[in-house]
């Protein structure tokens, strides 16, 4: 790799479905469509910067930063080491801009799910059980797992955390949205807390396999609900 302050990319080591309750098909359906159309055609795009971004993504997600090196990026971008030494200077780099690529398809899927509840209305009931829903659509798991791994690694690589703030960013943007469509006042101080909790919520459930969303909605639920409570001036 170019030369750098930061070191190049090392070479380090190789690295019960539960079923959920049925839902009507609109809630089901929040996000989806966005996230299907970006998996069926992902692989179709030709930049090889992107595939290498991808890849690093995915190699994140299944075996944690250490899985990151030159080789294993390169094969899996399906691209020359050349390819990826010219797009990317050094590790971080590289990271850092994998990190902002899902920020900003994240965004863009959570946006859609923020303008579909705003359009729909739905109750708080069937806003939890779609993002309990969302939360464990198995190919969504890795992605997830990926953002962890990142975050964690921008505490301790200070280029990282400005991406890492984005990102915290733009998944308060949309809870914000989520909070005003369900007619929470002040939801610019709230989302914060949104996004924490469901934060939490991940880690434990992905922790734990990924795929139990027991206690998500419910969560969720108590969440707003008391927010709702402690907006109305008559319980205060």
């Amino acid at each position: 790799m170019k030369a750098s302050g930061t070191p190049a990319v090392s070479e380090g080591p190789e690295g019960g479905r539960r079923d959920h309750p049925k839902t009507d098909a609109p809630r089901t359906r929040m996000g989806r469509a966005y996230l299907e159309h970006h998996n069926t055609h992902a692989t179709d795009r030709v930049g090889a910067r992107e595939r290498l971004l991808r890849a690093t993504l995915e190699l994140i997600a299944s075996g944690g930063i250490a899985a990151v090196t030159n080789r294993r990026v390169a094969a899996s971008a399906g691209v020359s080491l050349g390819s990826l030494t010219y797009h990317f200077d050094n590790q971080t780099q590289l990271l850092r801009e994998s990190l902002l690529l899902y920020v900003e398809e994240e965004t863009l899927r959570r946006k859609q799910i923020a303008s579909e509840l705003a359009a729909r209305r739905p109750g708080v009931e069937q806003v939890a059980e779609a993002v309990e829903q969302l939360a464990t659509m198995p190919a969504d798991i890795p992605r997830q797992i990926a953002e962890l791994e990142l975050h964690l690694h921008a505490a301790r690589d200070p280029d990282l955390r400005d991406a890492s703030r984005r990102c915290f960013a733009a998944h308060e943007q949309v809870a914000r949205a989520a909070l005003t469509a369900l007619g929470i006042p002040d939801a610019e101080r709230h989302a914060p807390t949104v996004v924490a909790l469901m934060t939490g919520l991940a880690v434990r459930r992905l922790a734990a396999g990924g795929h139990d969303p027991q206690g998500t909605s419910e969560a969720l639920l108590a969440l707003v609900r008391g927010l709702g409570v402690l907006s109305d001036p008559a319980c205060v």
